[in-house]
């Protein structure tokens, strides 16, 4: 199902990146940096065919589709930030407040009341955000992700990434797709001493606190949710993307009930399918690397992780983290 970093299956003439930790493109063999199982997946005989390969090129296809399909957006009179002090990369680190005032000026809650945005929000209080402690999940809270997954693929963004996947022999129905996304996203596994204490969906979207510092919490509505409730002090921005409209990106920096996050990137003013399905697109696409992407003609790229010390179903891995990138 998924291109591992360490296999050729699905990535058969995949371009050379340097961050690979083995390669499948004819060239391999000359440099000697093959994964062992290229002749298993990419000799004629192989059981995955070149065609089943995410190639860049693909990459930047799909998520010109996808950018294009995500009508639930915000739109430029929905959203006004007020960016302040930008910082240079060296104080990120620094924690100190140059913004007076709030990030978000003004946010258009009818946006919320959509389907995805209002099923999306709903899943936000699910969690302890402290690193260490058992998550109990409900039967309510259980029925909140399945409605999340059932209004998110009611959405053409959606249905347009699982044509693309199924085209690529990753999954051979919708139904398939759906579950696999439950488990990556919402399974729990254990970022403290065995405890289930953590998810994808939790560690992304929500946010964790990690040895005093804010783990993950990458999403644009978390963030104004809490920071009108005045849990969250918005301090500087280090990054704001090319965008003159939404979705824009920030790099931020801020603290949350005291503790300090150096760098939460953030798309501002996409819809959660948006963000999902990209996020979803390069976990599966581009597991551990950087995934290069092409948004209304910008090129943007985002970083994904895999949680590698357990895994569900067939040695599947859980998303560790996804977050946008500025190149």
């Amino acid at each position: 199902l998924y291109t591992a970093p360490d296999s050729c299956q699905g990535r058969c003439e995949e371009p050379y990146h340097e961050e690979d930790e083995c390669h499948c493109n004819a060239k391999c063999e000359r440099h000697h940096n093959c994964c062992e199982d290229y002749h298993t997946h990419c000799s004629p005989e192989g059981f995955s065919s070149s065609h089943d390969a995410i190639m860049d090129e693909d990459l930047l296809h799909i998520s010109e589709q996808l950018y294009h399909a995500d009508h639930n957006r915000a739109k430029p009179t929905d959203i006004a930030i007020n960016p302040q002090y930008q910082v240079s990369p060296d104080q990120t680190g620094d924690q100190e407040d140059h913004s007076p005032e709030p990030l978000y000026q003004y946010v258009n809650e009818e946006l919320f009341s959509k389907p995805t945005y209002a099923s999306f929000i709903k899943l936000l209080d699910n969690y302890q955000r402290a690193t260490g402690r058992e998550e109990d999940v409900t039967a309510e809270e259980l029925r909140e992700q399945d409605n999340f997954l059932k209004e998110v693929m009611k959405t053409e963004l959606m249905k347009k990434l699982f044509t693309f996947l199924h085209k690529k022999n990753r999954y051979d129905s919708e139904q398939e797709f759906v579950a696999d996304l439950k488990e990556m996203w919402f399974g729990l596994y254990s970022r403290g001493s065995g405890e289930q204490d953590s998810s994808g969906f939790e560690h992304v979207f929500s946010g964790e606190v990690k040895k005093g510092k804010v783990s993950g919490f990458h999403n644009w509505i978390r963030f104004y949710l809490l920071e009108k409730r005045g849990l969250v002090d918005y301090f500087s921005h280090s990054y704001d993307g090319p965008w003159n409209t939404y979705p824009d990106v920030l790099g931020m920096q801020f603290s949350w009930d005291g503790f300090y996050k150096e760098v939460g990137s953030a798309f501002i003013g996409s819809s959660p399918e948006f963000e999902f399905g990209l996020y979803t697109l390069c976990f599966i696409a581009r597991p551990g690397r950087v995934c290069h992407l092409s948004l209304g003609g910008h090129g943007l790229s985002i970083q994904t992780y895999t949680w590698t010390k357990s895994t569900y179903g067939n040695r599947r891995n859980y998303i560790a983290t996804a977050y946008v990138i500025s190149s």
